[in-house]
């Protein structure tokens, strides 16, 4: 009996191998001698937020696990609303008394030595019945400088062209309006209260905005906003397979924009990223959205995107009877939300959820601690050519010092992805190193281990190199000349 068992498990494995020959191979080729966009590490950033508290332990030291070089304050929507003066919102909004600014830089920002990014409020001034102040905006701002803390962009409001943003102006979600409120008061004023600061205006193609903003108002700076589906509608096919490439037409789109202004070398800065507008389901929080991502990381790298902040760090969580948690969408888990760093379930919003531990790192904040070894300050992003079997792979690389590494991406979910890979004009690897996340690691985190990449060392190796990606993986290789 044990002999046939034998033969049976060595059998198992030769037809293993020889399917996985058969497979036909994807062949990736890095061309180091064409550099592209510098690379930059402030597009591993994260949104933070002034209804979550900014007190709770552990914030920083989860942000650092997850690679976070940037973050945001005080949160979308919410800050059109807020007095940084009163650290209160108008229209009756709700800011956790722990959550000032103070506290934030203090206890998240600081600690880090995050960069910091503030949306400053156009929408309403401090006895809300008016429209936002520059003066008031100048007071931050002088106010951080005198403190020392490390904020280096101000954006003037957000989302302002859109009817849910909150807007006290006569003219309400006015281009015009916005525009020349940026270029007489918020530009000059911010300037006066640091001649460092930079300044943005908030950007968004296809809303008849952007021609009247980007030719009449002062900035250094756009900022952008993409959110990959609408709530309700959302597939792991589009989200894996298709959202990254829309995010990059995007970009293209604004640099288009703002060549026609006259401003072609203006930085993007995306400060909001995700995979769905509003209410989050179950794919948040799914190895789905962590492969995005990573290509929404790669696409931006390839952009030259200055800074990104996705959304968000801490502060949101759905279950089941108030978000998507519809069968055709992967995943196990039993609470949503656009939180990648867990906030601490069970927690409002999703009393019924598992426990998981305040600064655990969900599936996104993996893909994000993955790419940190890959968008490190002053490398540059590489051409890649893609060819063979290679439909369902989504490719990224980047200089490494001397070396390169490279970004794979499976984007199928059940079979394997066999890749060649080649650096042009390179023969060989003084040493390779493979760290994968997957969707077997994230279904084997059922028993709430929320288990992190796996990374091997190959050594030297001749070019050019041969690897399986697993369904639905992501993958960095690391190739040491």
């Amino acid at each position: 009996m044990l002999c046939r068992l034998a033969h049976f498990i060595i059998a198992a494995f030769f037809i293993a191998d020889a399917a996985s020959a058969a497979t036909p191979l994807a062949y990736v080729t890095v061309d180091r001698n064409t550099p592209g966009a510098v690379v930059t590490d402030q597009i591993l950033g994260m949104n933070m937020v002034n209804w979550y508290s900014m007190t709770t332990k552990g914030l920083a030291g989860a942000l650092a696990q997850g690679g976070i070089r940037a973050v945001r304050w005080p949160g979308g929507s919410n800050s059109d609303l807020y007095h940084f003066a009163s650290n209160n919102d108008c229209n009756k909004g709700y800011v956790n008394s722990a959550s000032s600014f103070d506290n934030f830089i203090n206890n998240v920002a600081a600690p880090d030595k995050l960069d910091v990014a503030v949306t400053l409020n156009y929408g309403s001034n401090a006895t809300c019945n008016g429209g936002g102040s520059p003066t008031d905006a100048q007071g931050w701002v002088a106010y951080a400088l005198a403190h020392g803390d490390n904020v280096t962009h101000w954006t003037v409001g957000n989302e302002n062209y859109g009817s849910w943003e909150y807007d006290l102006h006569p003219l309400k979600h006015s281009a015009t309006t916005y525009a020349q409120a940026v270029a007489t008061g918020f530009y000059p004023d911010i300037k006066a209260g640091n001649p460092k600061a930079l300044v943005g205006v908030v950007a968004s193609p296809g809303y008849n905005w952007d021609q009247i903003v980007l030719a009449q108002a002062k900035y250094d700076f756009v900022e952008y906003h993409f959110y990959a589906q609408t709530p309700g509608k959302e597939t792991d096919a589009y989200l894996v397979g298709e959202a990254a490439d829309e995010l990059a037409a995007q970009l293209a789109e604004i640099k288009t924009e703002l060549a026609t202004a006259g401003k072609p070398k203006t930085p993007i800065y995306v400060g909001e990223l995700g995979s769905v507008y509003t209410n989050p389901g179950k794919q948040s929080t799914s190895i789905t959205q962590a492969l995005y991502a990573g290509e929404a990381l790669g696409e931006l790298m390839n952009a030259g995107v200055a800074r990104a902040t996705w959304w968000l760090g801490f502060g949101s969580c759905t279950n089941p009877s108030t978000a998507n948690f519809s069968s055709s969408l992967y995943g196990w888990q039993n609470f949503g939300g656009y939180q990648v760093f867990s906030d601490g379930t069970p927690e409002y919003g999703c009393p019924g959820a598992t426990a998981v531990p305040i600064g655990t790192l969900l599936p996104t904040a993996r893909a994000f601690q993955l790419f940190a070894m890959v968008a490190k300050n002053g490398e540059h992003a590489l051409p890649i050519s893609l060819a063979g079997n290679d439909t369902y792979l989504r490719a990224y690389a980047a200089t490494a010092g001397a070396g390169t590494a490279l970004v794979l991406i499976n984007t199928n979910e059940t079979d394997d992805q066999r890749v060649s890979i080649a650096i042009a004009g390179v023969g060989s690897a003084s040493n390779v190193t493979e760290t994968y996340y997957d969707r077997k690691i994230y279904d084997e985190s059922k028993s709430n281990v929320w288990e992190g990449p796996h990374s091997l060392s190959r050594g030297a190796q001749v070019l050019p190199l041969e690897l399986n990606l697993s369904p639905w993986s992501m993958t960095v290789v690391q190739l040491l000349n």
